[in-house]
Parts: C-alpha cells; structure tokens; sequence
C-alpha cells in the first residue's frame, strides 16, 4: 500500500516541473511580447497547469482512499464541491502569483505587504475550508478515511505550493 501511495504521488510530482517551466519561462520572443499577449499567455498557463494538476490529484485520491462502491458514490460529489471552493480561494493564490510576477523589477513596499497578506488569507482560508469539510466527508466515508484524504489533501497542496514557491524569486530588499 505505500509502494502504491508512492506511485501515485510521483506521477503528481513529474506534473509539476513542467507546468512549473510553463509558468515562470519566458524566452526572449516571448519578453518581447505585448503586456496583454503576456498575460494572457499566464492566464493560459495556469489554467492549463490548474487543470492538469486537479486531474492526476483525483486519480491520488482514488488510487490512495481505497472507497466502497457506496462510499465512491457519496465522496466524489462532495469532493467536487469541496475542490470547487478550493480553487476559488486558490484563484487568490494564482492571482497573487501573477501579481508578482508583473510587478516583480517595480515592486513597492505596500504591494509586498498586500501580495503577503493575501497569500495568508488564502492560507487561512483554506484552513477553514478543511475544518468545515471534516464533519461533511465523516456522514459518507468512515473517520479514518476523512483523515487519509484531509491528510491526501494537505500534501498534495503542500507539494503544489512547495514546486510553485520553487519558481517563484524572492522579494529584493
């Protein structure tokens, strides 16, 4: 059962390089580009790597929760509303990124401090995303499994955000 979570999580983890070049490469035709073809070009990026991503982390879960066929009927529902609400709030994550990645060489003190408080607010945020689905996920699927898949969660984001905080270069006193 662990070789098989490990498998699952190295096919997540190969993803993320790649989406990680997407993100944060830029070649020379590429700079020289439009401010609004730039963005674009992001937007489509990070859209592409959200979908990517959200596609091998259900085939973790899957792979890792081991569901009945009731209990599969039950999880995956609210697993898509609880995902859902998570990529809302992790929009305020890519929109940060984004953000930065604009601003980076003019960068001002106050839009530091704002880009850091709103990467804490989507921590938080999401703290109590998982606090609210705790009681939802335990009425369908035994505690134990609520626990594996908040457990799932949990590094599956921390995996994300440790490849995306990769990419990303520190803020320059």
């Amino acid at each position: 059962m662990i070789m098989q979570r490990g498998i699952a999580v190295v096919m997540l983890v190969s993803l993320l390089p790649l989406s990680n070049r997407l993100l944060f490469s830029q070649d020379s035709s590429q700079q020289a580009a439009s401010a609004d073809q730039s963005q674009a070009l992001t937007d489509q990026q990070i859209d592409l790597m959200r979908k990517d991503i959200q596609s091998q982390k259900r085939q973790v879960i899957a792979a890792n929760m081991k569901l009945t066929d009731k209990e599969a009927e039950q999880f995956w529902p609210i697993f898509d509303q609880y995902n859902g609400e998570l990529i809302q709030i992790n929009n305020k994550k890519y929109a940060a990124i984004k953000e930065f990645a604009r601003s980076y060489d003019s960068l001002t003190g106050e839009q530091a401090e704002k880009l850091t408080r709103d990467g804490l607010e989507v921590d938080q945020a999401v703290a109590q995303l998982r606090q609210k689905y705790i009681p939802i996920f335990s009425k369908v699927i035994p505690g134990k499994k609520t626990a594996l898949f908040m457990q799932l969660d949990r590094r599956l984001v921390m995996m994300i955000d440790l490849q995306l905080s990769a990419g990303i270069p520190l803020v320059e006193p």
